[in-house]
């Protein structure tokens, strides 16, 4: 089978196994992608949206707004073709040298000082965490006292420490997300959402030219 037609007949499968359910179409998109990256049902139990999230991540994604990944790992495994069609790029701090510096300086982690450095970068943009709980915690501080402005936050932390909790720290705020209850998520997951806002965003565009 050519690589289209697999994931065809994955998708086709997927939909078969999920039966009924009650996420809105684009919502569905975005679930059945996760579902598809990690052949794990429990997505559609555990996936959260806010209500305002799949159109804020689409209009970002349309006006060129960057996204920011807490790991390569999920800036890898985002199509970055979808993305530069609307001028938008994606972008990892976790390999700056001056951000190891400065976490080592201060005893904090990468991704903590990571968020910190791209607090201008991800003005209207998004922020996708998919590894490192302490990422979040630090995003939604800086939220919080109106030092950043994303514009979503794709929040899917995993792990056993402070993945469950900032996430549902997260869902607490008006900021927009989407996100997870629990433990699971991972980097690989975060990026298969923003690949499916891309294509949301891209099918939207085509059916306004028609």
């Amino acid at each position: 089978m050519k690589p289209h037609e697999i994931e065809a007949k994955s998708f086709a499968i997927i939909d078969q196994e999920a039966g009924p359910h009650n996420f809105a179409p684009d919502e569905w998109t975005i679930v059945r992608r996760m579902i598809h990256t990690t052949a794990d049902f429990e997505y559609m139990e555990m996936t959260r949206f806010s209500g305002d999230a799949v159109a804020a991540g689409i209009k970002a994604i349309r006006n060129g707004f960057t996204v920011i990944t807490d790991t390569n790992m999920a800036k890898a495994g985002i199509r970055k073709g979808p993305l530069a069609a609307f001028g938008g790029r994606c972008e990892c701090l976790m390999a700056d040298p001056q951000v190891a510096a400065e976490a080592k300086k201060r005893g904090v982690t990468k991704a903590h000082v990571a968020v910190e450095h791209a607090r201008f970068m991800m003005k209207n943009g998004i922020y996708v965490v998919g590894n490192a709980p302490t990422a979040l915690l630090r995003l939604l501080d800086m939220i919080n006292k109106r030092q950043a402005e994303p514009a979503l936050v794709v929040g899917l932390p995993v792990g056993f420490v402070n993945a469950a909790e900032s996430k549902a720290d997260l869902m607490k705020t008006g900021i927009p997300y989407i996100s997870n209850v629990g433990r699971k998520g991972g980097s690989n997951v975060a990026a298969s959402v923003i690949n499916a806002l891309a294509l949301i965003a891209g099918e939207k565009i085509a059916g306004e030219r028609r």
